[in-house]
């Protein structure tokens, strides 16, 4: 509600608005020039008025009115940059650098701005190392990677006053169509895995079964007779043996003996 905005700022904040709304009025149409402002789509604004932020959270994308002298505007981009690796994957990463300035004075003389420089220089130092390595070495070899980008940062940015504490890689994200991919992939991987040791162990018992039936030559016929069976039953055929079975196992006697 603006009217809790207004009541939060005390009457002096309040006798502030009141004359900013009044040269806007006579100003009018030149004060446009500085009220409106533009968000673009990529961007975020949040304003605040006399140091309170304005109710309705982020602004944008669009036209917004602001009072002049007593409202502050801070736009928020929100892209995200895409980086191809040596392989070529292309991925997102998220990384946070942290860094302080330790003389004011050069940070000021020797560039427009240190801190916007700083991102920058960042940005363009992450997509320089990560462009040269493979989405496995990205993957497993972070701590190196934010070591080796804090050294080239730390130097770059030593002329501007800034020291480069620390950096860090949070995340790294793949595209939607890779990602799932990968995990068709690992399924099917996972799926032959399965399917491989279950054809060991059908091995492995068919040859314990085998084992005990060649030490036993009934069983060996009961397991005859039993195929036998089940042919015929299921294409219902007739089978014919021209030997009998009985002059069969007379044979394999006598050839035991001999």
């Amino acid at each position: 509600d603006p009217r809790q905005v207004q009541e939060g700022i005390g009457g002096c904040g309040y006798a502030l608005v009141v004359l900013s709304w009044v040269i806007c009025i006579f100003t009018f149409p030149f004060s446009l020039c500085v009220t409106v402002k533009v968000v673009q789509e990529y961007e975020r604004a949040v304003i605040m008025r006399l140091g309170r932020i304005l109710p309705g959270g982020a602004k944008g994308p669009g036209l917004f009115f602001v009072l002049p002298c007593i409202d502050t505007i801070m736009k928020v981009d929100l892209r995200t940059g895409t980086i191809l690796t040596r392989d070529s994957v292309t991925v997102s990463v998220d990384a946070v650098v942290y860094f302080r300035i330790f003389n004011p004075i050069i940070s000021v003389t020797n560039v427009e701005n240190a801190r916007y420089s700083t991102q920058l220089l960042a940005a363009t130092t992450l997509r320089n190392i990560l462009g040269t390595k493979t989405l496995q070495e990205i993957l497993s070899d972070r701590e190196n990677i934010s070591h080796s980008m804090q050294s080239h940062l730390d130097e770059g940015t030593d002329p501007w006053g800034v020291k480069v504490e620390r950096v860090e890689i949070k995340d790294v994200r793949l595209p939607v169509s890779m990602q799932r991919s990968m995990a068709a992939a690992a399924r099917e991987a996972r799926a032959k895995v399965i399917a491989a040791e279950g054809e060991q162990k059908a091995s492995r018992a068919l040859k314990e079964a085998s084992d005990v039936i060649s030490e036993s030559p009934i069983a060996l016929q009961l397991r005859y007779l039993q195929t036998l069976t089940h042919i015929s039953a299921e294409k219902n055929s007739t089978i014919v043996f021209p030997i009998p079975v009985e002059l069969l196992r007379l044979m394999k006697t006598r050839a035991d003996k001999n």
